[in-house]
């Protein structure tokens, strides 16, 4: 089944409904995971390009709500611009070369990296980034979230390990995630029109998901607003490898 007969079927509609409420919660309460836990769901009934598509509107939305306060948006746009222009680059790229995202090697190997980041720096040092280092890095670290992105519909590594070692306080942390998922989400809308993948039925179905996004992130965010830093940092890496275990058995069950 693809995305746009999905309207059509009320209870895998409403099926869908409750993964972008869940996905939304998720990214409320640790600022990113929509994709993610979208995927990861959608793919039990949806193939991925089909499944992408769908998360497009919800995704854009809920990154330019991430993006308050916008007081402060140029001075980090200012700073991360060589992230975002090479993570658009190389998702584009990417796209052309590979096509839309398919395959469960692809979304095994990308599980893989979420649980072996997140357990490292459950237990390890997260490391800080020189301003040296973070003028040469920022562009092979966005390059390299393009070529995730276009393979599996999902922009969190390398990009979220590179600005959490930028030592940003929370909600700067939040706000520059924002910044850099907004920035993907419309590569990857770009890169599934280029692969004939984001048709007006398909972008009807996203849209009637926004809702259900927009009302988990809004209880996230609430949840969010009561958590103590050190709670929030186990709850961002404990959903990373989270996350990750979903996207390695789903792929592990989907290869059987």
């Amino acid at each position: 089944m693809t995305a746009a007969p999905l309207a059509a079927a009320p209870a895998l509609l409403l099926a869908a409904a409750g993964v972008f409420v869940l996905a939304g919660l998720v990214k409320g309460v640790v600022g990113l995971g929509l994709p993610t836990v979208a995927m990861a769901l959608l793919g039990l009934w949806l193939p991925p390009a089909d499944a992408a598509a769908l998360l497009v509107v919800p995704s854009l939305a809920t990154n330019l709500w991430q993006l308050r306060p916008l007081s402060s948006l140029g001075p980090l746009l200012r700073r991360l611009w060589p992230l975002q222009a090479a993570a658009c680059a190389g998702t584009l790229l990417a796209a052309r070369a590979l096509g839309a995202p398919a395959g469960a090697g692809a979304s095994a190997a990308l599980g893989a990296v979420l649980v072996a980041y997140g357990a490292w720096s459950a237990f390890g040092r997260t490391p800080r980034l020189s301003r040296r280092a973070e003028a040469w890095s920022g562009p092979v670290a966005g390059a390299l979230t393009g070529v995730v992105t276009a393979a599996t519909g999902v922009f969190v590594v390398p990009a979220v390990p590179w600005l959490q070692a930028l030592g940003l306080r929370r909600d700067e942390l939040i706000q520059a995630m924002g910044l850099s998922f907004t920035c993907s989400t419309v590569a990857l809308a770009l890169a599934l029109g280029m692969n004939g993948h984001a048709g007006g039925a398909a972008a009807g179905t996203s849209l009637a998901m926004l809702a259900p996004a927009l009302a988990g992130m809004w209880a996230g965010q609430r949840l969010r607003a009561r958590l103590s830093p050190e709670l929030f940092r186990r709850c961002l890496l404990g959903g990373l490898v989270a996350l990750g275990l979903y996207m390695l058995a789903a792929a592990t069950a989907h290869g059987r």
